[in-house]
């Protein structure tokens, strides 16, 4: 919706998540935003193609990626089973990979365009309850820098590694495992915080390749 506010037309992908998709195309069309819902499995190389192919055809070009799907699993070592390895590690590692893979030759083409791969905290530390993701991000930052070095000049590509983001539900589970006083700034993040990071990025012309951590100093503790 934060993009759309800065004059984004925007596509939506979703797997599962029709009715939330679709809620989000009607908001940001009210706000009288171009934007279009795209089906499309992450971890499936054709149906990515077919997503960005639509993607152009309805825009003509695609100018700025930003891979923020997450699959996050309570997986700790003993627990972690191999559907929860190979969902986690292949929605946030490998559909993020295919992604960016997809919508570079139109960007290399044009000789302009924006990444901005959606990490994590648990990427940096060592989030051992949850340990395919902690893994999965960490590969997201790796993949960050390679891909940075891959596609420039032409394609900037960066990451946002947030802490703990309050989504607004009281109902949300990180308050119960991050209490709030181990927050240096004393409170949790909002999503605006995230959102207007990629804004910026969008524009930036001078960055590529980092990862910035949006946690409120919880991460220097």
């Amino acid at each position: 919706l934060d993009l759309g506010a800065n004059s984004f037309d925007l596509i939506v992908n979703f797997n599962k998540s029709a009715k939330g998709a679709a809620e989000t195309v009607a908001r940001l069309r009210k706000g009288g935003v171009s934007a279009h819902a795209i089906r499309a499995d992450i971890s499936k190389r054709g149906e990515v193609a077919l997503m960005v192919r639509k993607a152009i055809e309805i825009f003509g070009k695609v100018d700025l990626l930003v891979n923020n799907s997450a699959v996050f699993l309570d997986s700790p070592l003993q627990k972690t089973t191999d559907r929860n390895w190979n969902t986690t590690i292949d929605i946030n590692l490998k559909g993020t990979f295919l992604c960016s893979q997809a919508v570079a030759p139109e960007m290399l083409k044009r000789k302009g365009g924006r990444i901005v791969n959606i990490a994590s905290l648990g990427g940096i530390q060592a989030w051992a309850q949850h340990l395919p993701y902690s893994v999965s991000k960490a590969g997201v930052i790796m993949l960050t820098r390679c891909l940075a070095k891959a596609l420039a000049p032409q394609i900037l590509v960066n990451a946002i590694a947030p802490g703990t983001i309050f989504m607004g539900s009281e109902e949300d589970p990180e308050q119960e495992h991050v209490p709030v006083s181990t927050i240096p700034i004393k409170r949790y993040g909002k999503p605006s915080d995230v959102t207007d990071l990629v804004v910026f990025l969008s524009r930036a012309s001078y960055i590529t390749g980092q990862v910035f951590v949006v946690d409120g100093g919880r991460s220097i503790q």
